[in-house]
Protein backbone atom coordinates (compact mmCIF):
# COMPACT_ATOMS: atom_id res chain seq x y z
CA UNK A 1 0.00 0.00 0.00
CA UNK A 2 1.64 3.49 -1.08
CA UNK A 3 -0.30 6.64 -1.20
CA UNK A 4 0.89 10.19 -2.68
CA UNK A 5 -0.13 13.78 -1.82
CA UNK A 6 -1.68 16.40 -4.03
CA UNK A 7 -2.23 20.09 -3.39
CA UNK A 8 -5.61 20.90 -4.33
CA UNK A 9 -8.04 24.25 -4.43
CA UNK A 10 -9.83 21.59 -2.37
CA UNK A 11 -7.46 20.81 0.19
CA UNK A 12 -4.42 18.30 0.11
CA UNK A 13 -5.66 15.20 -1.39
CA UNK A 14 -4.00 12.06 -0.70
CA UNK A 15 -4.84 9.07 -2.64
CA UNK A 16 -4.11 5.31 -1.74
CA UNK A 17 -3.28 2.18 -3.84
CA UNK A 18 -3.47 -1.41 -2.99
CA UNK A 19 -2.69 -4.10 -5.59
CA UNK A 20 -2.62 -2.03 -9.02
CA UNK A 21 -5.90 -0.56 -7.88
CA UNK A 22 -6.81 2.72 -6.21
CA UNK A 23 -8.47 1.94 -2.80
CA UNK A 24 -9.08 5.43 -1.00
CA UNK A 25 -8.85 9.31 -1.28
CA UNK A 26 -8.13 11.17 2.10
CA UNK A 27 -8.26 15.41 2.29
CA UNK A 28 -4.90 15.88 4.52
CA UNK A 29 -3.13 13.20 2.89
CA UNK A 30 0.62 12.53 2.75
CA UNK A 31 3.43 11.13 0.98
CA UNK A 32 3.83 7.60 1.91
CA UNK A 33 6.09 4.69 0.33
CA UNK A 34 7.43 4.91 -3.08
CA UNK A 35 4.79 5.87 -5.85
CA UNK A 36 4.28 3.50 -8.64
CA UNK A 37 3.12 4.42 -12.20
CA UNK A 38 -0.67 4.21 -11.40
CA UNK A 39 -0.34 7.02 -8.01
CA UNK A 40 1.60 9.32 -10.34
CA UNK A 41 -1.01 8.78 -13.16
CA UNK A 42 -3.77 9.53 -10.46
CA UNK A 43 -1.84 12.51 -8.79
CA UNK A 44 -1.53 13.90 -13.13
CA UNK A 45 -5.33 13.71 -13.17
CA UNK A 46 -5.95 15.09 -9.94
CA UNK A 47 -3.68 18.08 -11.14
CA UNK A 48 -5.41 18.14 -14.40
CA UNK A 49 -8.97 18.23 -13.09
CA UNK A 50 -7.73 20.92 -10.13
CA UNK A 51 -6.92 23.10 -13.62
CA UNK A 52 -9.77 22.44 -15.02
CA UNK A 53 -8.54 20.45 -17.93
CA UNK A 54 -9.67 17.02 -17.19
CA UNK A 55 -13.42 15.85 -17.86
CA UNK A 56 -13.37 12.20 -16.95
CA UNK A 57 -10.87 10.21 -14.40
CA UNK A 58 -9.82 7.39 -16.15
CA UNK A 59 -8.62 5.24 -13.55
CA UNK A 60 -8.83 1.41 -11.89
CA UNK A 61 -10.21 1.65 -8.36
CA UNK A 62 -11.20 -1.41 -6.23
CA UNK A 63 -13.79 -0.83 -3.40
CA UNK A 64 -14.11 -3.22 -0.42
CA UNK A 65 -17.39 -3.27 0.11
CA UNK A 66 -20.83 -4.98 -0.56
CA UNK A 67 -22.39 -5.59 -4.32
CA UNK A 68 -24.65 -2.92 -3.51
CA UNK A 69 -21.79 -1.23 -2.60
CA UNK A 70 -19.92 -1.90 -5.59
CA UNK A 71 -22.92 -0.84 -8.32
CA UNK A 72 -23.63 2.54 -6.81
CA UNK A 73 -19.75 3.58 -7.05
CA UNK A 74 -19.63 1.91 -10.52
CA UNK A 75 -22.88 4.07 -11.26
CA UNK A 76 -21.69 7.24 -9.80
CA UNK A 77 -18.37 6.61 -12.16
CA UNK A 78 -20.49 6.94 -14.74
CA UNK A 79 -21.94 10.62 -13.98
CA UNK A 80 -20.17 13.02 -16.52
CA UNK A 81 -18.41 16.02 -15.48
CA UNK A 82 -20.71 18.69 -14.81
CA UNK A 83 -23.99 16.71 -14.65
CA UNK A 84 -26.01 15.34 -11.54
CA UNK A 85 -27.70 12.74 -10.44
CA UNK A 86 -30.32 12.30 -7.30
CA UNK A 87 -29.89 9.41 -4.95
CA UNK A 88 -33.74 8.42 -6.16
CA UNK A 89 -32.23 8.17 -9.82
CA UNK A 90 -29.64 5.65 -9.03
CA UNK A 91 -31.98 3.71 -6.52
CA UNK A 92 -34.39 3.19 -9.55
CA UNK A 93 -31.36 2.14 -11.98
CA UNK A 94 -30.05 -0.67 -9.12
CA UNK A 95 -34.14 -1.42 -7.96
CA UNK A 96 -33.40 -0.34 -4.52
CA UNK A 97 -35.07 2.51 -2.18
CA UNK A 98 -33.00 6.05 -2.31
CA UNK A 99 -31.68 5.61 1.40
CA UNK A 100 -29.45 2.78 1.22
CA UNK A 101 -27.96 4.70 -2.27
CA UNK A 102 -27.22 7.64 -0.08
CA UNK A 103 -25.34 5.43 2.85
CA UNK A 104 -23.31 3.65 0.33
CA UNK A 105 -22.43 7.14 -1.13
CA UNK A 106 -21.66 8.27 2.04
CA UNK A 107 -19.35 5.66 2.51
CA UNK A 108 -17.66 6.05 -1.14
CA UNK A 109 -13.83 5.54 -0.24
CA UNK A 110 -12.70 7.40 -3.06
CA UNK A 111 -14.58 10.60 -3.06
CA UNK A 112 -13.82 13.40 -6.18
CA UNK A 113 -12.42 10.28 -8.27
CA UNK A 114 -15.85 8.70 -7.52
CA UNK A 115 -17.35 11.75 -8.13
CA UNK A 116 -20.07 11.53 -4.97
CA UNK A 117 -20.51 14.87 -5.14
CA UNK A 118 -22.42 14.80 -8.13
CA UNK A 119 -25.36 13.13 -6.47
CA UNK A 120 -28.02 15.51 -4.97
CA UNK A 121 -30.91 14.78 -3.21
CA UNK A 122 -34.40 15.18 -4.62
CA UNK A 123 -34.78 18.41 -2.21
CA UNK A 124 -31.30 19.93 -1.82
CA UNK A 125 -27.96 19.02 -2.17
CA UNK A 126 -27.99 15.97 0.55
CA UNK A 127 -24.67 15.09 2.27
CA UNK A 128 -20.74 14.82 1.55
CA UNK A 129 -18.51 12.80 3.66
CA UNK A 130 -15.03 14.16 2.42
CA UNK A 131 -13.33 17.08 4.33
CA UNK A 132 -15.62 20.61 4.44
CA UNK A 133 -19.07 18.69 3.98
CA UNK A 134 -21.22 20.38 2.10
CA UNK A 135 -19.55 23.56 1.32
CA UNK A 136 -16.32 21.54 -0.44
CA UNK A 137 -19.59 19.61 -2.22
CA UNK A 138 -20.38 22.87 -3.53
CA UNK A 139 -17.39 23.90 -4.43
CA UNK A 140 -16.40 20.55 -6.54
CA UNK A 141 -19.71 20.82 -8.46
CA UNK A 142 -19.00 25.02 -8.92
CA UNK A 143 -15.68 23.90 -10.51
CA UNK A 144 -17.35 21.60 -12.67
CA UNK A 145 -19.83 24.01 -13.32
CA UNK A 146 -22.84 21.78 -12.23
CA UNK A 147 -23.73 23.69 -9.92
CA UNK A 148 -26.20 26.60 -12.28
CA UNK A 149 -28.93 25.49 -9.71
CA UNK A 150 -26.68 26.97 -6.44
CA UNK A 151 -26.00 30.54 -8.31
Amino acid sequence: MAMISVETQFGRLGVEETDGALTRLVWNGRDEGEPTALLREAAAQLRAYDQGRLDRFDLPYRIDGSEFQKQVCDLIYAIPLGETRTYGDIAKELGQPAQPVGQACGSNPIPVIIPCHRVLAANGLGGFSGDGGVETKVALLRHERAAGLLI
